[in-house]
């Protein structure tokens, strides 16, 4: 068992973690693919215990349980990417920029400044395809090495889910499962594609697909993920 604390600068809403990124922090620890459900918005600021019973990961809140994973397989049919040329003009069209529920999430929010935010920004070309966008990651979210650290793939793999699957109304709504498998690394400095797309509606529940793809086109990553309408 140890300790982690979520810093202000990985919000998702304003006052709690962006779920993504949390949902890495036990991603990390169990390797390959792995789904993990958010049972409560992960607090900022506070001493947060992973613990590792068996093959599962919880992170705890003191006696509160905020996230629960497991391994899990994930398969998907995964869209053909943009260039990332067509990406960026696809990302002129991110819905983001005219309403946003969580303007400063450290993944999607575009208040957040280059640097800080990741400024993943998904726009499609029609209501209903998949929406993409470029990203160049920073240095500081590296390890020694240069190579992008784990919870922040996590992390690039959250938003784009909504924004591909909750149009034309875009309710207000939270990460409440992610299962995702990080199928190779990215670099510092490399110009990455991120997609995401709708995998249906149930009642309150959004389902959508994302995934990562490398410089070269390559998938890096993807994910299965259910949003709740809040």
């Amino acid at each position: 068992m140890r300790t982690v604390v979520i810093a202000p600068r990985f919000c998702g809403p304003p006052t709690s973690g962006n779920g993504g990124y949390s949902a890495g922090l036990l991603g990390r620890e169990l390797g390959g693919a792995v789904e993990v459900t958010l049972r409560k918005p992960p607090p900022l600021e506070r001493e947060l215990e992973l613990r590792a019973p068996g093959e599962k990961g919880e992170l705890w809140d003191g006696e509160e349980l905020v996230a629960e994973a497991r391994p899990t397989s994930v398969e998907l049919d995964v869209p053909s990417p943009p260039a990332f040329e067509r990406a960026f003009e696809l990302s002129e069209r991110y819905v983001g920029f005219q309403r946003h529920p969580f303007p400063t999430c450290f993944v999607c929010g575009p208040k957040r400044t280059p640097g800080d935010g990741l400024r993943i920004f998904p726009g499609g070309a029609r209501d209903g395809e998949p929406v993409s966008a470029p990203w160049v990651p920073d240095a500081d979210l590296a390890d020694t090495n240069g190579v992008v650290r784990p919870e922040i793939l996590w992390a690039s793999l959250d938003c784009p889910g909504y924004f591909g699957g909750a149009g034309p109304e875009y309710p207000r709504a939270l990460l409440g499962r992610i299962s995702a498998h990080l199928r190779g690394s990215v670099r510092v400095g490399e110009r990455c594609v991120v997609m995401g797309w709708s995998l249906g509606k149930e009642g309150r529940k959004l389902h959508a697909g994302t995934a990562l793809f490398g410089e070269g086109g390559d998938l890096r990553a993807l994910a299965r993920q259910v949003w709740l309408v809040v």
